[in-house]
């Protein structure tokens, strides 16, 4: 999700068929203002997809997260999972422990479970970069992890139905 990699969230881009496939969120609470407005874009793009079956669950921080998603996909409640938060870098190497293990751990629950777990997590220098990430002048990055969701739904069921059709 680097900067300017994506176009702006259209809704005409938004996949089809999505209705039935069911979604969980784990939002983390350490800096709301961004957290809530990724949250916020991500379910705006679910809505656009018709996706009503939703399981949105805060967890404390950014380091919780792979844990969460890993629940949520473990106990049959998601086809795909979301884990968003923001980390902002401070005086000392703490950024780097929890960016690292909430974007390793995240990444090992996508392939233990085979199912998408995209990372919606913010990692800046400062309030203003989130803040320009989180619905100002650089978008929305959890509209973008939402439509990474669903694509990689898309796909899977794609590739499902190729097989099937070999079969």
């Amino acid at each position: 999700m680097a900067t300017g990699g994506r176009p702006a969230f259209d809704r005409a881009a938004v996949p089809s068929g999505m209705e039935q496939k069911r979604i969980g969120l784990a939002v983390a609470d350490w800096n709301p203002e961004i957290t809530h407005a990724l949250r916020d874009g991500a379910l705006e793009v679910l809505s656009a997809a018709g996706v009503e079956n939703l399981e949105v669950h805060p967890v404390p921080g950014a380091f919780e997260l792979p844990l969460a998603a890993s629940w949520l996909l473990s106990h049959g409640l998601c086809d795909g999972v979301i884990a968003i938060g923001s980390v902002i870098r401070g005086e000392t190497a703490h950024f780097d422990f929890v960016c690292s293990g909430a974007s390793s751990g995240l990444m090992q629950v996508g392939l233990e479970h085979e199912k998408p777990a995209i990372f919606c997590v913010l990692t800046d220098d400062n309030i203003e970069q989130a803040r320009a990430r989180a619905g100002g002048a650089l978008g929305n990055k959890g509209e973008e992890a939402a439509l990474a969701c669903l694509e990689m739904l898309q796909l899977e069921d794609c590739l499902r139905n190729s097989h099937n059709e070999a079969s």
